[in-house]
């Protein structure tokens, strides 16, 4: 088993990946600013390491004393609303801190890195499920600096003989089987965690933005993903790559998609409680619908999500957010 550094390993999803590979025997450390990672989400196996990956000189030190054989890169600033805001820090922290951690892996000799992208990097794509050879055509700062990221690690690998495997996807959700680790964020904006909060009465409401979209139900349908089959797909590419794999960009879908009415009716029936819902008008730049292909990643890499059903999904964030309400 190798060393395996995981960056944002103290957040939601680099938290589940902390654990997963923990589980599987490998020695993990952890790199993690804690701006939105929690301490207490991290695997107690693991080696925590908390500083900025901008900064590097302590990547320096991490490097120095884990000699880690592959990366898992997580770290990033990821809403979608903020990076139109505040573009300029999200350019600052998510293609600086990509720039400082590649620039530490060619000096300390790491060649392998999976890189937990987006399909925000597609922007509004003109068919559905979204192939990994449609157009990159962001529509905000978030998936323009994602973009960006993954176009430098292509030039970096090609000059340096890094390796790497890109993930893109869109909407995660869930939590661990044993409800250990969960969704924790400040502000929350996704909507799972937002209408279970509503359930619990820690929310008044549950606005749905818009009800006149072209589909079944006129509400929007979005791609979702348990976490855990998130994390399978990330150990799969570490393997792959390990195998010699050649460097190579997957999206994670469920081809599917399920409609904020049905996101809604699934949690009612889960929680047993009556969740109010507010009708509101449509957010500008809000497509209908938006669904990833996995295709790829099953067939090349061999994934086989186990938790694709709604109730899956819904049922253990429900068993993380009543028994944890407040989160870490």
């Amino acid at each position: 088993m190798k060393k395996i550094l995981v960056t944002g390993g103290a957040g939601y999803i680099g938290s589940h990946m902390v654990r997963d590979l923990c589980d599987a025997g490998h020695k993990v450390a952890v790199i993690d600013s804690m701006v939105t990672g929690y301490k207490a989400a991290v695997d107690k196996r693991a080696a925590l390491y908390m500083g900025d990956i901008r900064d590097s000189a302590f990547l320096d030190s991490v490097f120095a004393a884990e000699k880690p054989a592959s990366v898992v890169h997580f770290a990033a600033s990821s809403l979608v609303g903020e990076s139109m805001t505040a573009p300029l820090d999200y350019y600052d922290n998510n293609l600086g801190g990509s720039r400082e951690l590649l620039a530490a892996m060619t000096r300390h000799g790491v060649r392998d890195i999976v890189f937990s992208s987006t399909a925000a990097t597609y922007g509004e794509a003109a068919n559905e499920p979204i192939l990994e050879t449609a157009p990159n055509l962001p529509t905000n700062t978030y998936g323009a600096t994602k973009l960006a990221a993954e176009g430098m690690i292509r030039d970096v690998a090609r000059a340096h003989g890094l390796q790497y495997v890109i993930l893109r996807y869109f909407n995660v959700a869930g939590a661990h089987p044993s409800a250990l680790i969960g969704e924790a964020h400040n502000p929350e904006t996704h909507l799972i965690p937002l209408v279970l909060k509503t359930a619990l009465g820690v929310r008044e409401s549950i606005s749905i933005f818009g009800t006149d979209y072209p589909t079944p139900d006129g509400t929007c349908i979005r791609d979702y993903i348990h976490v855990c089959d998130l994390i399978s797909a990330h150990s799969l590419a570490l393997e792959y790559l390990e195998r010699g794999g050649t460097s190579d960009i997957f999206n994670l879908g469920s081809q599917t998609g399920y409609s904020v009415r049905q996101i809604i009716d699934a949690a009612r029936a889960i929680t047993g409680r009556d969740i109010n819902v507010v009708e509101a008008p449509r957010r500008a730049g809000d497509p209908a619908v938006l669904i990833a292909s996995g295709e790829k990643a099953k067939s090349t890499l061999g994934w086989k999500p186990k938790y694709d059903s709604l109730e899956d999904i819904v049922g253990s964030a429900w068993k993380w957010h009543s028994e944890k309400p407040n989160g870490f």
